[in-house]
C-alpha cells in the first residue's frame, strides 16, 4: 500500500472525534452507515475500511460546487474532506452520487450533509494516538 494513502487514513482517522485508539488499533464508525471500523497503528485499513473523500476529488474546479470545495480549503486532499468509510458505502457513493455531479440536486445535497457530518466529528490532530476514553 502506498505510504500517501496511509497518511491520508491516518489524517482522517486522527482527526474524527469518534475515533479512539487501543490497543494499537485505530477504531471508528463510517460516515455513511456507521459501521465499525479499524485501521491499524501505521495507518494499513483493516477489514473493509477506505479513506472516503467526502467531497469528491472530480467535483474540485467545478462551479457547480465551488461553495462545498470551499468549505474544506479548495484541496481534494485537504484532512476536513478525509473520512474512513466502508468499501460498500464509498463505493456506492462513487457510483451513484459522485458520479452524478454537483449540478444534480439529490447528489449536491448527499455531498453537503456527509460534509456536515464529517466537520462535526472534526478535531485537531495532535500527531499521536489518542489513549481509549479521551
Amino acid at each position: 500500500m502506498r505510504v500517501v494513502l496511509r497518511r491520508r487514513l491516518l489524517q482522517a482517522v486522527r482527526t474524527d472525534a469518534l475515533a479512539r485508539f487501543d490497543d494499537g488499533v485505530w477504531r471508528t464508525r463510517c460516515l455513511h452507515c456507521r459501521r465499525a471500523l479499524a485501521l491499524g497503528e501505521d495507518g494499513a485499513p483493516i477489514g473493509s475500511t477506505s479513506l472516503e473523500h467526502v467531497v469528491p476529488s472530480a467535483w474540485f474546479g467545478r462551479r457547480a460546487a465551488a461553495a462545498l470545495t470551499a468549505r474544506v480549503g479548495g484541496d481534494a486532499d485537504d484532512p476536513r474532506n478525509l473520512a474512513l468509510a466502508c468499501t460498500r458505502c464509498n463505493h456506492g457513493k462513487g457510483a451513484s452520487h459522485d458520479a452524478r455531479g454537483p449540478g444534480d440536486a439529490r447528489a449536491y445535497e448527499v455531498v453537503a450533509n456527509l460534509l456536515d457530518a464529517r466537520l462535526a466529528r472534526w478535531r485537531e490532530d495532535e500527531g499521536t494516538p489518542y489513549e481509549s476514553g479521551s
